[in-house]
């Protein structure tokens, strides 16, 4: 942590010197050319300590014109006009480690502004960063660069989350937010005891998910996020004002948060209201006003500075204006000495924090690395899955699937304490609450369920959020339509590689009278188009618990179950130990007396069971047939060729069954092949009526292999 005495002598000599702007004093809301509004070192301000502040920020500013102009593409104005701000939070407040960029205890910074990202880089590079040197900076935005156009997870040592999408970044850092306050509570403040920052422009703020995401912390009284607003007044399309007047900080108090406003370019009160913020009993937001482009001469203050480089010339006055006499991408080396010194001052907290975890008792110490690491404790998941699959095979089940995942939870949760499930205001539905749950709240952040309320896209990327935070496996619940809403969040998962899994139910027109506003048609396809994103939809109970803990294993990306609103019946019968789903496609039933089969059916999920049904018929007009269940098309494609020959078959015709579109089936029954199922979107009535109605029937079935057959 930052010293205690520093931080307060800081924020006393913060009111003394710059007090914080009332609201009355906020700046007017940009319109034109900005650049006269730009202002310097106070004339009251110690000069010393401001010209300091001053020389770090300008390094900031010069690695980001100079890095932009080199690639001839970017964004220069934001990391130009928050450099103060992200000066006075990295050399004051926030808590990191070069050294170990992964410390667990490290607070989180997110550039929720993505395309600001020379921001963070040259703020990594500066902080001592040993990945990002100053080479990495000259080749911004080029291929194999540590320093692509928007910061990316896991590809650049020091970024927490991958951004761009705006408020995506916001809505991770709720779910960082909420993963602190949960292992705070269950293994203590010694151990967790972190905050989130985040820096968000106002096309972050603009974003709908926003709105979802303040709302959520705000209920949740998160009082460990900061979000620092970067109040420059211009998009793209110039001033904001064209677009947008919502006054901001009304806004987040509406929504239970501390806000105020301050000037950005002012370090005390930067300081000042970060320090507030520290103390705050709710989540905070700080609206810094400030000169987009700060210090170019004529670009300052419009939408020239956005999203363009600067232009030679207009780097040169810059220069001037801001009295930086160094050559492109060098930093004096008295200005790289403070801004190490930075990047040290956290070195003791580290070490204290190592040794308060090495006084832990052994199990709670072993306990708490397992969950970091995110390494699943092996031996209890396979005993849960096999005590579920032991309880079928005595009792076979005959109901829907998403109760088959209830069912599978109430073991799987108790032997995994990092799950932390949700839903989205349909927890009677999605059934992803068990009966040893209780609910996270902010009076109580030790609960493992998470009423997200009717905010698919904020759940969607809080669980991101919390997965990137470690120490948790997020799940979730809503309707599989709504897949829509929670896409752009489930894309960047996918991206990213972190494992996160959505419960989706009432994946058909199964669902019955809800009618095609609620019945999935295309999202099965659109899900499966995405990269490292694994979609499971099982046909029964079995093959429910073996898809949850495929999900579960799926340490690198995320997982949406597919899962049924009616009853299905129990096809898998028996016991067995193997998990016939971890290949994503097996011969569910053979062809009669074990020949060669005529034709192949394939299916997934609810229409399984129609496919065995048609297999009987076509038995008993003595057309061999074999079924194969496809729970999981992306394991399937990714086997060997040998092995999904093998399971494809070489009958004379494939047929594919599913209540969704063709998309996708190509690759499995070939162009040639028969697919049953639906060409439109669905209809408001009972669901057997539906099926019937969009002829997806064993009958429907058969006939389409005999025709295929006789032709």
């Amino acid at each position: 942590m930052v010293p205690t005495i520093l931080v307060i002598a800081a924020a006393m000599h913060a009111r003394r010197a710059w007090p914080i702007m009332a609201m009355s004093d906020r700046p007017a809301a940009a319109s034109g050319n900005l650049a006269q509004a730009q202002h310097f070192p106070s004339p009251g301000a110690p000069t010393s300590a401001r010209a300091n502040h001053d020389s770090m920020a300008n390094a900031i500013r010069a690695l980001a014109m100079d890095a932009v102009e080199q690639a001839k593409s970017g964004h220069p104005g934001l990391p130009m006009g928050a450099a103060d701000v992200a000066t006075v939070l990295f050399t004051r407040f926030l808590k990191f480690d070069p050294a170990d960029p992964a410390w667990p205890d490290r607070d989180r910074f997110v550039l929720s502004a993505g395309h600001g990202s020379m921001l963070i880089y040259a703020l990594l590079h500066l902080l001592g960063y040993e990945t990002m040197t100053i080479g990495e900076i000259k080749h911004f935005r080029q291929f194999g660069s540590l320093t692509p156009g928007h910061p990316e997870y896991g590809h650049t040592p020091g970024i927490e989350t991958t951004t761009g999408p705006l408020g995506q970044g916001l809505a991770n850092a709720v779910g960082m937010a909420i993963a602190e306050r949960h292992l705070a509570a269950e293994f203590g403040d010694d151990v967790v005891d972190h905050s989130i920052y985040v820096l968000a422009s106002d096309g972050d703020l603009m974003e709908g998910i926003s709105q979802e995401a303040i709302a959520l912390a705000g209920h949740l009284k998160l009082r460990k996020l900061v979000v620092l607003f970067d109040d420059n007044g211009i998009s793209i399309d110039g001033p904001l004002a064209l677009a947008d007047s919502v006054d901001q900080v009304k806004r987040f108090e509406s929504a239970n948060w501390a806000a105020t406003r301050i000037d950005g370019h002012d370090p005390a009160a930067i300081a000042a209201a970060i320090e507030a913020a520290r103390k705050s009993d709710r989540p905070s937001l700080i609206a810094c006003r400030t000169t987009i482009g700060f210090g170019a001469p004529t670009k300052a203050g419009t939408e020239k500075c956005h999203g363009s480089a600067l232009g030679a010339e207009e780097i040169a006055g810059a220069r001037t204006k801001l009295g930086w006499t160094a050559p492109a991408f060098e930093i004096p080396a008295a200005i790289r000495a403070q801004w190490r010194t930075a990047g040290e001052r956290s070195r003791p907290a580290r070490l204290a924090w190592e040794a308060r975890l090495a006084a832990l008792d052994a199990h709670r110490r072993t306990e708490f690395a397992r969950r970091i690491r995110g390494t699943l404790p092996a031996e209890q998941l396979a005993a849960a899955v096999a005590a579920v699959k032991q309880k079928l095979a005595e009792t076979p089940k005959e109901i829907a699937t998403r109760s088959a995942s209830e069912f599978a939870l109430e073991a799987l949760t108790a032997a995994l304490p990092e799950m932390i499930g949700g839903s989205a205001d349909l927890t009677g539905s999605n059934n992803t609450r068990t009966k040893a749950m209780k609910a996270m709240k902010a009076a109580d952040y030790s609960g493992r369920f998470i009423h997200y309320g009717v905010r698919e896209h904020a759940m969607a990327a809080a669980m991101n959020g919390m997965a990137l935070h470690g120490g948790v496996i997020p799940y979730s619940g809503t309707f599989l339509v709504f897949s829509d809403y929670c896409r752009p969040a489930i894309r960047l998962a996918a991206l990213m590689g972190k494992r996160v899994i959505h419960v989706m139910t009432h994946d058909s027109i199964g669902l019955g009278e809800d009618g095609p506003t609620h019945q999935p048609v295309e999202q099965l396809a659109a899900l499966r188009a995405i990269p490292n994103l694994k979609v499971f939809r099982p046909c029964d109970t079995v093959e429910t618990i073996e898809c949850w803990q495929l999900a579960l294993e799926n340490e690198h990306g995320p997982s949406v179950l597919a899962l049924s609103r009616q009853n299905l019946p129990q096809l898998r019968l028996g016991f067995d130990t193997d998990n016939q789903c971890k290949h994503g496609a097996y011969e569910l039933v053979a062809a009669a007396n074990g020949g060669t089969a005529d034709v192949s059916l394939f299916a997934s999920g609810s229409e399984v069971a129609i496919a065995v049904a048609a297999q009987k018929l076509l038995a008993a007009g003595k057309i061999a047939a074999r079924v194969v269940s496809l729970p999981c098309f992306e394991l399937f494609l990714a086997a060997p060729e040998k092995e999904r020959g093998r399971i494809v078959g070489n009958a004379k015709v494939n047929v594919a069954v599913e209540a969704g579109i063709r998309q996708g089936w190509d690759a499995i029954i070939g162009s040639a092949g028969v697919f049953v199922g639906m060409t439109g979107f669905g209809a408001s009535a009972p669901y057997k009526e539906l099926y019937q109605h969009f002829g997806i029937t064993p009958e429907k079935v058969v006939e389409a292999a005999r025709a295929r057959l006789s032709g």
